[in-house]
């Protein structure tokens, strides 16, 4: 009686756990603790957006959660964004950019693919502000391997046989669907040492649905998912800059919110070479340090989540890893500059 009670509370134990894993809020959308370095996932008014170079291109990589699963969420996205027309009208420009967002979790091997485009126009307001909105679209792929699962209906008493029906009316072990996204974004540029910008975005604007079961027997839609952040850039002398940011995400009744700041320091005297330090808080969730390295045109920024929640005791606050590589660049080295910038 003593090892099946000790079995029954390890059961229950890893039944919590895989509970919260569940249904925690991102596991089904995206979920960077360096959100602002991948733009594009958390606004399309984003695309284009970065007023001192022509293009950027970036990638991201996360795993969460690998010392209490055997199949931890991993998520990795690329993208890139290019100004159009930026020497044809005076006082605006085009932007144009994709992404590709991929996301493994599970032992079921739960992947989520989508590939997106989005465009957005920046239009100045006077010398010292900046409108942008932008729309994207694209596609998402969900698939999931049902075979590795178990279900109640396959315990036999003793273990769960996989030969067992699993008496769940699946109907696809994959779906697809058109997702579309819309957003706004202000800037403030005050002067050359202060910088100021605010977004605001509605994702999965058409709520597709998703289900891996048939319309007659469930249906899914996805809910509109709200982003809303205000972040800075401040120069405090020819050594120090300082960014402040604060995110808020709103998905039905799941929300997020992240605030912390970063600041860049000046190595080399003239900006070429940067060293980066940063410390975000995730409400109720994980406290995260960051570090990163810019040269030149390349930037490399990693971040660790340290959980504060309740999963804290299963996982010794190993949260996750992260980091983000960027590159910028300018097709033309004499471009002149309609926005003023914060930098060395």
């Amino acid at each position: 009686m003593r090892v099946s009670k000790r079995n029954t509370q390890v059961g229950f134990a890893i039944w919590v756990v895989c509970l919260f894993i569940s249904l925690h809020p991102h596991a089904q959308d995206l979920h960077f603790s360096q959100y602002f370095n991948a733009p594009l996932l958390v606004n399309p008014a984003n695309t284009g957006f970065a007023p001192d170079v022509d293009y950027r291109v970036g990638i991201n990589y996360r795993n969460q959660w690998a010392n209490i699963t055997n199949n931890p969420y991993k998520t990795m996205s690329a993208w890139g964004d290019v100004q159009l027309f930026n020497n044809r009208f005076e006082n605006g420009w085009l932007g144009l950019g994709g992404a590709l967002l991929r996301d493994v979790a599970g032992a079921g091997g739960l992947t989520s693919t989508s590939v997106q485009g989005s465009v957005a126009w920046h239009q100045m307001l006077g010398l010292a502000s900046l409108l942008s909105a932008g729309f994207s679209g694209g596609y998402t792929n969900k698939r999931v391997d049902f075979t590795k699962l178990t279900f109640d209906d396959q315990w036999n008493n003793k273990f769960f046989d996989i030969t067992i029906p699993n008496g769940e009316p699946f109907a696809y072990s994959s779906v697809g669907y058109l997702d579309l996204n819309l957003g706004v974004n202000y800037a403030f540029f005050a002067s050359h040492s202060a910088y100021f910008n605010a977004g605001v975005s509605v994702m999965h604007l058409n709520k597709p649905k998703e289900s891996f079961f048939s319309n007659q027997t469930a249906g899914q839609e996805l809910e509109r998912r709200y982003n809303v952040f205000v972040n800075a850039s401040l120069k405090l002398n020819d050594q120090w800059i300082v960014n402040p940011n604060i995110y808020y995400s709103r998905m039905a009744d799941a929300t997020e919110t992240v605030l912390g700041i970063n600041a860049n320091y000046n190595l080399s005297g003239d900006g070429n070479t940067q060293l980066i330090g940063g410390l975000y808080y995730r409400n109720k969730d994980a406290i995260i340090p960051m570090v990163g390295y810019q040269w030149s045109e390349f930037k490399l920024t990693v971040n660790y989540d340290a959980t504060t929640s309740g999963l804290s005791s299963y996982n010794q606050t190993k949260g996750a890893y992260e980091l983000s590589l960027t590159k910028t660049g300018l097709f033309d080295p004499v471009k002149a500059l309609k926005c003023p910038t914060v930098k060395f």
